[in-house]
């Protein structure tokens, strides 16, 4: 029995141990390997070209808001895939972008572009990747990182498995501390909608001075969200804490009512729990196109491959535009989409037996230069696909910030979807690397941050 269980520590040993990559294979990131662990190489026929550093930090001009000028402005549609052409180009489609065509066929279409390696990062995340290819370790059924210190960025930059590749999208760098004032529709069968506007801020505890390390040791990042419009919701706030082991210390929320005035505990603020003023259309894990703990799915890793995903929506991120231009019966306005040919890692995650959630599966596609999740098909529990997630991203390179423009959430069973970070009509754009304090992020300051 003795030797059993050696044997049995031994293989947990070795698990581990092979959690963090070899010198040798940590070598190939900025070789063979992009800084971040994306294939630096192009594609064979050159569709997709190699990765040589991204666009610079002036690639465009920056208006008075922090609005980005479109790098791309000039360039058409290498061609536009409609409901009629759809199965000439379903290998390079996910099954919820072809059911997007068959429930919408006089509307929907995806024009694709030439193909943009933009991304780029500050050279200190870069130090912080790698350091992290060589020291972090899965823990936890893969469930909770250890060894992932100071910069904390990327957990896993050459992953092995389907969860590793997930937490790369978790980890991912959002410019430090981020600022944010973004819209939210939830539109009827019609395209009539009422805006909801947040105010946001994420910070983590790297970036913030007077933070206690003991106490945020296994926090990942600090979420405040404050609902200012429509009238009836506004002075509702939202508090999380996300840590890194959410098995071992659950994510930590808690809500300022406005109406009651009361600060409650929200534990409801996580997996399938209702997205803030969703109308039901999104899970709290529906944030961010994934975010929270990624213990209630088995998480298989199927490798890599070529897709169309939205990219570069500098467009769609527009000032010029309204909400009203975006926002139509269906699905967004897909003229002012831009989707580019990419190489992604394919993950697909599936309810474990023992939980419960309504998602039984998720098909997901994460872009290899960013590690941001780009598609996810969302399977209920009979195995029928639900809803099809995009995340159109666009990169910061004024901060070297790679992010969403818009994320969409669309149930094809419903006819309804979900628009979330709109920013078009508001007073200014992302603001990257503002002060932030401890207090700031403690339950206590809620009621002040919720007076109406």
């Amino acid at each position: 029995m003795r030797k059993i269980f050696a044997v049995m520590a031994l293989s947990l040993l070795a698990a581990n141990v092979m959690a963090a990559v070899s010198p040798e294979e940590a070598a190939k990131l900025g070789t063979t390997l992009t800084p971040v662990g994306a294939e630096k190489a192009g594609n064979a026929d050159g569709s997709i070209p190699a990765w040589t550093g991204g666009i610079p930090k002036n690639a465009g001009a920056v208006d008075s808001k922090g609005f980005l000028a479109d790098p791309f402005a000039n360039e058409k549609p290498l061609f536009v895939i409609t409901a009629a052409t759809v199965d000439k180009y379903k290998d390079k489609l996910s099954d919820g972008q072809v059911a997007m065509f068959k429930r919408y066929p006089e509307t929907y279409k995806i024009p694709v572009y030439p193909t943009h390696r933009t991304v780029n990062l500050p050279p200190d995340i870069y130090e912080s990747i790698k350091r992290s290819a060589l020291n972090v370790h899965a823990i936890n059924d893969g469930n909770g990182l250890e060894n992932f210190t100071g910069n904390r960025y990327y957990a896993f930059p050459i992953p092995k498995n389907g969860v590793e590749v997930l937490w790369n999208h978790i980890t991912r760098y959002h410019g430090g501390n981020l600022k944010r004032i973004i819209t939210q529709a939830t539109p009827q069968t019609n395209g009539s909608y009422t805006p909801i506007r947040f105010e946001e801020e994420v910070a983590v505890p790297q970036a913030i001075p007077d933070i206690d390390p003991a106490k945020a040791a296994n926090v990942l990042s600090f979420f405040k969200q404050s609902v200012t419009a429509p009238a009836r919701l506004a002075g509702n706030v939202l508090l999380v804490h996300e840590t890194l082991d959410q098995v071992k210390e659950p994510r930590l929320a808690w809500i300022y009512n406005a109406g009651q005035r009361r600060v409650r505990r929200a534990p409801q603020v996580s997996y399938d729990g209702p997205g803030t003023a969703s109308d039901g259309l999104r899970t709290t894990d529906n944030f961010d196109m994934f975010s929270g703990a990624p213990d209630r799915y088995d998480w298989k890793l199927v490798g890599k491959k070529e897709m169309y995903i939205p990219y570069n929506s500098y467009k769609l991120d527009s000032p010029t535009l309204k909400y009203d231009d975006i926002i139509k019966a269906g699905h967004i306005n897909q003229d002012l989409t831009r989707y580019e040919l990419h190489r992604v890692w394919e993950v697909i995650g599936t309810v474990k037996p023992s939980e419960r959630h309504i998602y039984a599966k998720r098909h997901m596609y994460i872009d290899e230069d960013s590690w941001q999740v780009a598609l996810v098909d969302h399977y209920d529990g009979r195995g029928q696909l639900w809803r099809v997630a995009e995340g159109h991203a666009q990169f910061y390179y004024d901060h070297q910030v790679p992010a969403y423009t818009v994320e969409t959430l669309y149930d094809i069973i419903a006819g309804r979807y979900i628009a979330l970070g709109m920013k078009n009509e508001e007073k200014h754009s992302f603001v990257f690397g503002f002060a932030a304090k401890a207090a700031d992020y403690t339950p206590a300051a809620l009621r002040s941050e919720g007076v109406r």
